[in-house]
């Protein structure tokens, strides 16, 4: 006798189809609805692994990132793009650890040891995100 099939709305736990939900025997793709602190980790998961194509996929069109209480510093997702191709390139080994998280609504504020190599420069930051539409639309940085 065949498995049950899992009815609509439960996921398979074939690891083949993790995330997805399905209708019958078939994957049925939806759009994911990230949380404000999803968005973050998710960023900072990527440009932990330097892959500039999914760091900047979590950043709106208009972002703009700045000192806290300060002027913009980068303003759209093409500046944004260019800036840590070149930090990524300049810093190959750069890591952030994430020291704690605090989310309020639409805004997460995260605390983070950032170390350019091991051994290297190290210093501590407080990025402030702001999210809006699933994306990041503001990045505010305490130094």
């Amino acid at each position: 006798m065949d498995e049950p099939r899992p009815h609509a709305g439960r996921r398979l736990g074939d690891p083949g189809f993790a995330g997805h939900r399905v209708r019958g025997d078939r994957p049925v793709t939806a759009p994911t609805n990230l949380s404000p602190a999803e968005i973050v980790q998710g960023q900072l998961d990527a440009y932990n692994a330097q892959d500039l194509d999914a760091f900047c996929r979590f950043y709106a069109d208009d972002a703009v990132l700045g000192a806290y209480n300060g002027e913009i510093a980068t303003r759209g997702l093409a500046a944004i793009r260019e800036r840590h191709a070149k930090l990524f390139a300049d810093f190959p080994q750069n890591r952030a650890e994430l020291k704690n998280r605090i989310v309020v609504g639409a805004n997460v504020i995260d605390h983070e040891a950032v170390e350019r190599a091991p051994g290297g420069e190290s210093f501590e930051v407080a990025p402030i995100y702001t999210i809006a539409g699933g994306k990041i639309v503001r990045v505010d940085f305490v130094k």
